[in-house]
């Protein structure tokens, strides 16, 4: 899914693998003023915040509005019902387009799949929390099967380990993996493939384990989640409703499981490697390489980079014992959400915006058969982004500095609540350094291609 990839599309269809950054050409700046500012804007936050902010004030359990109004209806059967239907209905819509429709990335399993799903999740899961736990076809379905067999879905043929989310970790690798490093990402029948497995997966582990299984495998569900902690809706711990939270305080609330930390590092790590994949330098030195091999290993390599420094940095502090040391990394983590998203909106904006659009309109006619049942077979893509090229750079650092930003603010809190006194500033600097290390190559990244 990167600008290097292209496919053959029907007439009028643009490529579906382009994610339409710009280039520094695009910067209403010099690059290295660019990179130099915020890598000063998250020092000066992080000064300031040492002197304003000196006892912590997020609450992960602080709510500002009960919403039992909307509690009633989202948890109601009727709508339950209605969303799972109509879940299962797209499913088997696209499955059947993968089949039927072109082979090529004009294929509505294609826009789906890289665009409407996975780039989608992220402002659907800020505007209305995990929602993917909602619209799920594969839970739908899992609900389907467990009425006919007369099971409660809850239940399990055995317990669920203690595996955390390692299993949606394993599943998120999977999914980088055939978006960055496969031989043909645009593959339809490799993706299909991949959502084949996707399915029996989940399915047959739901079945074994009950819907905890979800929780912890669902690499989709998993990445929701994680986003979510920023959103503005999340439940009470306390009442079970539905809630208006500050999403600083929804982001202190991420739960500790294990691999949580990889979840992040494997988001932050594979979208670092997807720029830099475009850049000189990667081409220099993967001249003569396998490619998969060689985007597999950076891809890798990227990953561990990532979560090896920030589990690195989350332990560099004095006065703690060596258990307390051990969970600091997952205390930590959820500063690292808004640096994801900051990343996501500034690497996938176009792509969202504008693939986006096109997803939408091959729906109405997966099979190529000239349908037009809405009237919009002749509606054109709007490129407004991409047609303001030095306003789309501009919210790109933007986006990343202001993620880090909040990831600085997220962490000092945490650290003013977890870190003995005399030694919080020694632990919040080495996260500060590579917090601004993060900004300094992720904007180089971007726009060094």
């Amino acid at each position: 899914m990167t600008p290097g990839h292209t496919a053959a599309v029907r007439p009028g269809h643009t490529d579906l693998l382009a994610h339409g950054l710009g280039g520094s050409t695009d910067l209403p700046i010099p690059i290295t003023y660019a990179l130099i500012g915020g890598a000063w804007a998250l020092a000066a936050s992080f000064a300031i915040l040492l002197v304003a902010w000196k006892t912590p004030r997020l609450d992960a359990g602080r709510v500002r509005r009960g919403l039992p109004g909307l509690t009633r209806v989202v948890d109601s059967p009727a709508f339950r019902g209605v969303v799972g239907v109509l879940s299962v209905a797209l499913a088997v819509w696209v499955g059947l387009a993968s089949v039927l429709g072109p082979q090529d990335s004009s294929n509505a399993l294609m826009g789906v799949f890289y665009v409407l799903v996975w780039v989608g999740l992220v402002p659907a899961s800020l505007i209305a929390g995990p929602v993917w736990r909602v619209v799920s076809p594969v839970r739908a379905l899992h609900r389907g099967v467990c009425v006919v067999l007369r099971r409660n879905p809850s239940r399990g043929a055995v317990p669920l380990p203690a595996v955390g989310v390692l299993p949606a970790v394993v599943g998120l690798f999977a999914f980088v993996w055939l978006e960055l490093a496969s031989a043909d990402p645009g593959s339809v029948a490799a993706v299909r493939l991949w959502c084949l497995v996707y399915v029996v997966v989940l399915l047959l582990g739901g079945l074994v384990f009950g819907e905890r299984w979800f929780a912890a495998a669902d690499p989709f569900e998993v990445f929701s989640d994680v986003v979510a902690r920023l959103s503005w809706l999340r439940r009470d711990r306390e009442s079970g409703q539905l809630a208006a939270v500050s999403p600083l305080d929804n982001a202190a609330s991420l739960p500790i499981r294990r691999g949580t930390v990889a979840v992040i590092a494997t988001l932050l790590g594979s979208t670092a490697f997807d720029s830099l994949a475009q850049t000189p330098f990667w081409k220099d030195l993967a001249r003569g390489a396998d490619p998969v091999v060689a985007r597999t290993l950076g891809l890798l390599a990227c990953i561990a980079i990532v979560g090896t420094a920030f589990w690195l940095a989350a332990r560099t502090t004095g006065g703690v014992t060596r258990d307390e040391r051990a969970r600091l990394p997952g205390l930590l983590a959820h500063s690292l959400i808004p640096i994801v998203v900051g990343y996501f909106v500034a690497h996938y904006l176009t792509y969202l915006v504008e693939k986006g659009q096109q997803s939408v309109f091959t729906l109405f006619d997966p099979f190529d058969r000239g349908w037009n049942p809405l009237g919009i077979a002749d509606a054109s893509v709007n490129y407004a982004l991409s047609s303001h090229p030095s306003v789309l750079a501009s919210i790109t650092v933007l986006a990343v500095v202001i993620g880090h930003i909040v990831g600085v603010t997220l962490a000092h809190d945490t650290s003013l609540r977890v870190l003995p006194k005399r030694h919080a500033l020694t632990g919040e600097l080495a996260l500060m350094m590579v917090m601004v290390l993060y900004t300094f190559l992720g904007l180089y990244l971007l726009f060094g291609a």
